[in-house]
């Protein structure tokens, strides 16, 4: 493949865009490409090449790489996502991590003519970068420094044209708060790493974009067929309709006159609708009505005294009854075969925990969610550990001795803007305190009082006992719970909360935002009763990380991969894309390849071993589940041993044997790790 010649659903280049110097240097995709398919596989085997170890999150030497991938702009049912990586100043330690997005702006690059983009240096003056088909221009960025995220991007469409497609920062990314996102001009972000804050210590505010070329696949018609039968039957239109409430279960709120919302696809030629619109919502900068797009945690914005019920299905599924990973987006259910033998099973009620968080409050979330997004902050570090933690350690009479220049009280709409704006700007005493994230914040005020200390107000729905919790929701890396059974989603049975902390464990950030564990019902079957002594299960976690890697490079998304009972389906995708043939196997090497290329650059810059990664996960399952229950160091202990040996690395430390990189073509990285002695005899 060259610029010249690239196969279909690749474009041939990559911009290396020098921010400091203001230069920018063409890079052939083909130096990378297919080998590593695209997005998070390319995206790793750059940073390993071109990093070191030593650099920090907001070093201007931190590359933060964007990729597309090669369905990006095909028309393939979310194909038009793309994904960022780098050094992530959210995660505790800083480390390696990515961020997937969605939206127009990887199709906007690729019919600009470029497969990606690597961001490096530090600009001298605030600055945006316009792409403009084969030109890319730094400019000053002195007429949206300051703006607001939607202001940032209604003026970069007055600057260039309505057609232009944008990623830009709000103040949290400008004042490198480490939850900081990257928005899209159609509202997806990319948020978990926290590279917004990456963006605003490069005085990087916005990329723009404007493409006219076009994307064509190898295969239309194997296109459409994809298309007729990709996220089938649960991915139907849905119009708007007014809404009485607004939550779900026992969380349901009465909205006063009602609501609007309706469903849209987040991806250039996605048929997926996974984004909520929620029209006529309260602003939180003034009297007019806002619309906005959330996703499932915008819920808990709104009420969050019991967590929300949830079955089996969401991990283990049959071919008669697998659904999406979320079914909380949509009112309605998919329809569901009751002649499944499992149907009893599957759909039995399942409850977690009542926590009594806050109390429903439809226009005080709306205005959470609108600073939220006009910020440019993560929602979740927001709903799931800012605001659970200032409610519970109020309601411990932790925060007698801290001054927030106001009373804190996560029931008012008054306090919720001024601890959101206090964070933003590092205003006082305790912004910029607040703004390091909560993992450091809880460590610089002193971690024993106001991240251990136990909250008195969880109960089990299932038992009615009482739940001892920290008031803190950390669990891994510097990130809060998610599928892991404790203090928010809480439902998931024990099988499935160790899978989730197994994968925890290995990454860097929270996996679950963008890899659902999913397994069949009847895999499920052989280790629900010895999760911790089960190579099906450390097989399903390894599935899933390595579907994970594929999503990320092909690219589509968890709403419709991994598909259990259309295993090829990714492939198909890659040779619809680019006409080039690939098996489920010769992709399944290649997510192998990506995930080692991870593992390697883990190993190599941030010391991770089995030690540290046992020591950052352990600790949070030693909390009980709904059903009051945990894991034990010798089982948990078991079921590493498992997993790495099933991996092809060593027991001991964790780190991949020189045959398993030479199996993956990854001899160069073992000569590399075996120098500094990190390859394992």
């Amino acid at each position: 493949m060259t610029e010249e010649r690239a196969p279909f659903g690749y474009v041939g280049k990559i911009a290396r865009i020098d921010l400091t110097a203001g230069t920018v240097e063409r890079i052939p995709t083909a130096r990378y490409a297919p080998e590593h398919i695209g997005g998070r596989g390319v995206c790793n085997r750059i940073f390993w090449e071109e990093m070191r170890p030593g650099i920090g999150a907001l070093d201007p030497e931190n590359m933060l790489i964007y990729m597309t991938g090669p369905t990006t702009a095909t028309g393939i049912p979310t194909g038009g996502r793309s994904v960022f990586t780098g050094i992530s100043p959210n995660s505790f330690p800083e480390q390696y991590a990515w961020s997937g997005i969605g939206g127009s702006v990887g199709a906007a690059l690729k019919f600009a003519g470029w497969d990606g983009f690597i961001l490096q240096g530090r600009a001298p003056a605030h600055t945006y970068l316009l792409i403009d088909n084969d030109d890319i221009r730094f400019l000053d960025a002195a007429p949206l420094w300051g703006l607001l995220v939607h202001a940032s991007r209604r003026r970069l469409e007055e600057l260039h044209g309505r057609d232009i497609r944008s990623m830009v920062i709000g103040p949290a990314g400008e004042n490198r708060m480490r939850n900081a996102s990257i928005t899209t001009n159609n509202d997806n972000v990319a948020a978990k790493a926290g590279f917004g804050a990456v963006f605003g210590a490069k005085n990087l505010k916005a990329v723009a974009i404007r493409g006219t070329g076009d994307v064509r696949p190898a295969d239309v018609g194997k296109v459409f067929s994809l298309r007729a039968r990709m996220g089938e039957p649960y991915m139907r239109p849905s119009p708007l309709v007014r809404e009485a409430t607004h939550g779900m279960d026992g969380n349901e709120i009465p909205v006063e006159g009602g609501w609007l919302r309706g469903q849209v696809a987040c991806s250039h030629g996605c048929n997926q609708h996974c984004n909520r619109l929620m029209i006529d919502m309260k602003s939180a900068f003034g009297p007019e009505r806002i619309n906005q797009v959330e996703k499932c945690v915008g819920i808990f914005a709104y009420g969050f005294q019991e967590d929300c019920s949830w079955t089996p299905i969401q991990n283990f599924e049959t071919e008669r009854n697998h659904f999406l990973a979320c079914k909380m987006l949509s009112r309605e259910m998919p329809p569901v075969d009751a002649d499944d033998p499992h149907f009893e099973a599957l759909f039995a009620p399942v409850r977690g925990d009542r926590v009594d968080y806050w109390k429903p409050d439809f226009d005080k979330g709306s205005v959470m969610m609108d600073l939220c997004n006009e910020y440019g902050i993560d929602k979740w570090d927001v709903i799931v550990w800012y605001f659970t933690w200032l409610s519970m350690a109020k309601k411990e009479g932790l925060l007698d001795d801290l001054d927030f220049g106001m009373e804190p009280d996560v029931e008012s709409e008054a306090f919720v803007k001024h601890f959101l704006d206090m964070i933003t700007y590092r205003k006082g005493k305790y912004g910029p305190i607040f703004a390091e994230g909560m993992a450091r914040a809880i460590r610089t005020l002193g971690k024993e009082k106001y991240g251990d200390a136990i909250y008195h107000g969880r109960y089990s729905q299932m038992t009615g006992e009482r739940l001892d919790l920290p008031v803190s929701l950390e669990t891994a890396w510097g990130h809060s719970y998610h599928w892991q059974g404790r203090g928010f989603e809480g439902t998931i049975s024990k099988p499935g909360w160790i899978a989730t902390s197994l994968a925890l464990m290995t990454s860097t950030r929270d996996m679950q935002t963008v890899a659902h564990h999913h397994e069949t019902y009847d895999n499920y079957l052989l280790f629900k009763d010895d999760p911790c002594h089960s190579t099906v299960l450390a097989d399903s976690v390894i599935m899933n990380e390595n579907k994970a890697e594929t999503k990320d490079s092909v690219t589509c998304c968890d709403w419709q991969s991994p598909n259990l009972f259309w295993t090829g389906m990714e492939a198909e995708m890659f040779t619809a894309a680019t006409g080039l043939p690939m098996s489920e196997a010769g992709l399944n090497e290649a997510a192998e390849r990506a995930h080692l290329l991870f593992r390697a650059i883990l190993i190599r810059d941030f010391g991770r071993d089995r030690d540290m990664e046992v020591a950052a996960i352990f600790p949070t399952m030693q909390y009980p589940d709904p059903l009051g229950q945990t894991v034990e160091w010798q089982e948990w202990n078991d079921l590493v041993d498992i997993y790495y040996a099933r991996r092809g690395w060593d027991v001991k430390t964790g780190w991949p044997t020189r045959e398993t990189w030479e199996r993956y073509g990854l001899a160069d990285v073992a000569e590399e790790l075996a120098a500094i002695g990190k390859l394992p005899r």
